[in-house]
């Protein structure tokens, strides 16, 4: 009967806390940007932190991972892609602060 117990103590002490650690979605994706640094997309940050649906963005503004790599920077400050929500209203401008994203 101890064994049982000592067995249960560590299931929900090593199991328990990497579900509440557990990445959300697609962890994170990171873009190659020619002429740029690197964006790294935080599916934690936006879907975890900030309660962004995946449907926010899958098949609305992402349809494939080529549609990705096809955005341009002209795209996003017209409200594509990113542009659709960092836009100052929604979050942060893409106009601005290019470090935020390119880092």
């Amino acid at each position: 009967m101890m064994k049982t117990v000592y067995a249960f103590w560590i299931v929900v002490v090593l199991l328990v806390p990497s579900a509440v650690w557990a990445k959300i979605g697609g962890g994170d994706t990171t873009f190659h940007v020619t002429g740029a640094a690197d964006v790294v997309y935080s599916h934690d940050d936006h879907v975890g932190k900030f309660g962004v649906k995946c449907k926010q963005c899958h098949h609305q503004l992402y349809t494939t991972v080529a549609g990705h790599l096809k955005s341009t920077m002209a795209d996003m400050r017209n409200g594509k892609s990113c542009g659709a929500c960092h836009n100052g209203k929604n979050a942060f401008d893409v106009k601005k602060d290019c470090a935020k994203c390119h880092k």
